[in-house]
């Protein structure tokens, strides 16, 4: 494998497109309440990416180190597992990352709030700051939250509420009430995924001391919680739908739970963990697909 593969391996660029669900429902709530920029959004696109690649970058790092990523892992291959990239060349590259973050940023906020809201600047720093510790905290460190068991707050937090509520924040600077209902749905959908990807790794986990809340609670009420997650996530979405929805093309993100009421019989179902594998795939691009669903049936096209 060559270098530049083994860097783009280590992006994770299938994590993106769940990634970029908050942004979606953001920018489409932005719009339905009454304001929509182009370069904003985009802006806002990329920062997440980056974010989300310094997140995966340093958990190669972080689960690396640790010893986490080991043979008996059962997912994808890590770069600094295989010895494919050095702890060095993945230190170097978790650097570069978190200096584009920071750049992408301070576009983001100069183009959102210009030089006069200084305030909402300030804030805003301080979320980003907190955005790139997340993605650097969850695996690297002696105490790490990711093997605290608290991983999924803290992605409920950031994909969900903050990527939701925040980015629809650049846009129109207030956050109405129902716009709270799609932030905890994507947020739940997101801790689901991280779920799934610890239900499939729970013994390895185990065995390292990674005490994810799947370790904590085991495998059986890990799957139970799963379908919880879901189950409310539905019930988010459809709530916000019911409240604004003038019309039946509103309702089209809820085909997006097809797939995701098949994916939560197949979980139930499964014993054994490797073939919940397929099933990461699966429910984030449902997500990905309810997020575009959504950004198409509420964005203004008017």
């Amino acid at each position: 494998m060559t270098k530049f593969k083994a860097w783009i391996n280590a992006a994770r660029l299938r994590t993106l497109p769940l990634s970029i669900s908050g942004i979606l429902v953001g920018s489409a709530l932005a719009s339905y309440y009454g304001n929509f920029d182009l370069v904003i959004f985009w802006l806002a696109i990329f920062t997440t990416i980056g974010f989300q690649v310094t997140s995966n970058f340093a958990n190669d790092y972080g689960d690396g180190i640790k010893g986490t990523d080991n043979q008996n892992r059962i997912g994808p291959k890590r770069m600094l597992q295989s010895g494919l990239l050095s702890r060095k060349a993945l230190k170097r590259g978790i650097v570069v990352s978190i200096i584009i973050d920071v750049l992408l940023v301070v576009s983001l906020l100069f183009f959102s709030f210009g030089r006069d809201e200084l305030g909402w600047i300030l804030f805003f720093l301080i979320l980003g700051g907190l955005s790139i510790w997340a993605a650097i905290k969850y695996t690297i460190g002696k105490n790490a939250y990711g093997y605290q068991g608290l991983g999924d707050i803290f992605v409920f937090l950031f994909f969900g509420l903050v990527g939701v509520l925040g980015s629809m924040f650049l846009f129109i600077k207030t956050i109405p009430l129902s716009s709270l209902f799609p932030a905890i749905a994507i947020g739940l959908l997101s801790a689901a995924v991280l779920n799934l990807n610890n239900l499939r790794d729970h013994q390895s986990d185990k065995e390292s001391g990674k005490n994810t809340l799947v370790v904590k609670i085991g495998f059986l009420n890990g799957k139970l919680y799963h379908l919880v997650l879901l189950a409310v996530a539905f019930l988010s979405i459809l709530m916000f739908m019911i409240i604004t929805a003038n019309n039946w093309k509103e309702y089209i993100g809820l085909l997006a739970f097809i797939p995701i009421i098949f994916h939560a019989t197949k979980v139930k179902s499964i014993k054994n963990p490797a073939m919940l594998d397929p099933e990461l795939k699966k429910l984030a691009l449902s997500t990905f697909l309810m997020a575009l669903l959504f950004y198409f049936s509420y964005y203004n096209f008017s």
